[in-house]
């Protein structure tokens, strides 16, 4: 699927967007320089294209109660395309996985998780991870300092 085309207006839009969705229309319209109505019109396009999946809020792991967080690289030993989609769709309802990636090179997919404590993350492995179908081999690293967490997207 092609890029969506954005004009400067549009980049501004996420650009705030992503700064604060909170935001009200009327505040983003005089950030981006227009009236509110064509500025509702831009973001409800920009959202019915797909380009704004959604809005949500940025949590602290710390206060939530998440000291570790840590990455999982799986190895597979069946690379079948149902043993695959039965290991993404159960990974998918693991809570604790903030992320998964399917890779290239050694590993077969990255793990991003989060625990309480390192016994906790333990289990989650152990118990969990390395009962999902198809999982052959495990590595685990663990988060000493996040110095960049995923959030900004460049738009220009």
């Amino acid at each position: 699927m092609p890029p969506v085309l954005l004009d400067s207006t549009d980049q501004r839009l996420l650009q705030a967007l992503q700064q604060d969705a909170r935001t009200t229309m009327a505040e983003l319209a005089q950030q981006v320089s227009l009236s509110p109505s064509p500025c509702w019109r831009r973001v409800r396009q920009l959202e019915e294209t797909g380009v704004i999946e959604g809005y949500h809020a940025h949590l602290s792991r710390q206060k939530l109660g998440y000291g570790v967080t840590g990455f999982v690289h799986l190895q597979m030993d069946n690379h079948m395309p149902e043993i695959m989609a039965a290991f993404e769709r159960e990974v998918v309802a693991l809570p604790q996985v903030l992320s998964c990636h399917n890779l290239s090179g050694r590993y077969d997919y990255l793990i991003e998780a989060i625990a309480p404590d390192l016994e906790a993350f333990s289990q989650l492995v152990r118990v969990k991870i390395r009962s999902l179908p198809g999982v052959k081999e495990i590595s685990t690293s663990f988060s000493l300092k996040e110095v960049k967490r995923g959030g900004i997207l460049p738009v220009a």
